[in-house]
């Protein structure tokens, strides 16, 4: 689906912008669990999960997407409705089946790389948190964590529901103050697989009739 990939990157990502920091307000049981969360993930070989990301207005998803996801350190491979994209840990492979076509960019360091990270990290940079109970979220016995930032950013509120038995995250709600809300929900997560060392890498004899561009 054509930008899909982009939309998914930019727009839940945009919770991950550096702002400059203000006075925070974190309590000490989410940032305990937060923290526990990044040290969890950071701590495996791998990572593979399912997802489904979701758009929509108001507190109503009414356009969803279902994805996968590999991580292995600083490489990345995501896949969503015919878009990959690759991180090879150096540089970034954008396909489109749809388009037939791949664009290769150098990360410039300004980008946010689709990794769990991204959300789990960022009360660290700008934005209250606080811990608000448990919820039981898709079958999960979950801790409610929202996060509200210190400063206008274009976003409302964050909600990232964790499962503290296992430190990972379930899912995530972002409502922005343009009205929209999109969410991505966690699924089949698995550690240390025996990956294929190809699993990162961009075979360009697989897109022989694509249009490559470098960026």
């Amino acid at each position: 689906m054509k930008n899909i990939l982009q939309k998914l990157i930019l727009g839940m990502a945009t919770v991950g912008i550096t702002m400059s920091v203000s006075a925070q307000k974190v309590d000490a049981k989410a940032k305990t669990l937060l923290d526990a969360v990044a040290q969890q993930y950071k701590s495996k070989n791998n990572v593979y999960f399912k997802f489904v990301y979701g758009t929509g207005n108001g507190k109503n998803v009414t356009k969803t997407e279902p994805g996968i996801f590999y991580s292995a350190k600083d490489k990345y491979k995501l896949k969503i409705m015919g878009t990959e994209q690759i991180f090879d840990g150096n540089k970034i492979y954008n396909i489109s089946a749809e388009d037939q076509e791949v664009t290769v960019a150098k990360p410039t360091g300004s980008e946010q790389m689709f990794s769990p990270l991204t959300y789990i990290e960022e009360y660290k940079k700008g934005y209250n948190v606080k811990h608000m109970g448990k919820l039981t979220v898709n079958g999960v016995k979950s801790d409610f964590i929202l996060l509200t930032p210190t400063k206008k950013n274009g976003i409302k509120e964050v909600r990232l529901f964790i499962n503290d038995a296992k430190k990972q995250l379930v899912k995530l709600e972002q409502y922005s103050t343009d009205n929209s809300v999109s969410v991505i929900a966690i699924s089949d997560y698995k550690v240390n697989q025996n990956l294929s060392n190809s699993t990162f890498n961009f075979d360009k004899d697989l897109y022989k009739n694509y249009i490559v561009t470098e960026l």
